[in-house]
């Protein structure tokens, strides 16, 4: 029988621990990845970032989201939520935590407001949460990325630029 994995809000994880989750799932140079520059010195969104535990309540997963904007053309922010890094401990993969996680994030949307969700991801994986790369195939990032990788999700794409430049979203 499987268990339901627990979720908690990620801001009741002791940070160091976040820290060392990643560098076991990502490697210590993941801090060199275009994502990083992407979000910038931005905060996290705690309302919308969650830590998966096991059985024995040990931390196993994290999902983050922050801040950020598509620059159009004409120099106009469109924000966005930029979902991830979702990371889960090598040897807890396969047990669902990660699904559990994105759906968290995706639940925890206001209806009302919701903003485009965006990553740099597996296609496979999360169009299963309506992700594409259907509407990003011209939007530049500030550093190297695999442009199927890059995906977005919104209730009405179209109305997305077609051409932008995503980064960190300043008021």
């Amino acid at each position: 029988m499987a268990v339901e994995p627990s979720l908690i809000p990620l801001d009741n994880v002791d940070p160091a621990l976040v820290e060392t989750l990643l560098d076991r799932a990502f490697e210590p140079e993941r801090r060199q990845r275009t994502a990083y520059k992407v979000r910038g010195d931005a905060d996290w969104l705690p309302a919308l970032s969650f830590a998966a535990v096991d059985e024995e309540e040990h931390l196993v997963g994290t999902i983050q989201c922050w801040p950020v904007a598509l620059t159009d053309a004409e120099g106009r922010p469109h924000p966005m939520i930029m979902v991830g890094p979702v990371a889960v401990l090598p040897e807890a993969q396969g047990r669902g935590f990660g699904k559990a996680l994105v759906s968290a994030t995706i639940s925890a949307l206001n209806p009302k407001a919701q903003l485009p969700l965006v990553m740099i991801g597996d296609p496979e994986y999360y169009d299963r949460w309506g992700f594409s790369a259907l509407a990003t195939g011209e939007w530049e990032l500030p550093g190297p990325f695999d442009r199927h990788r890059l995906l977005v999700r919104h209730e009405n794409a179209a109305v997305l630029p077609k051409q932008g430049t995503l980064g960190p979203w300043t008021r």
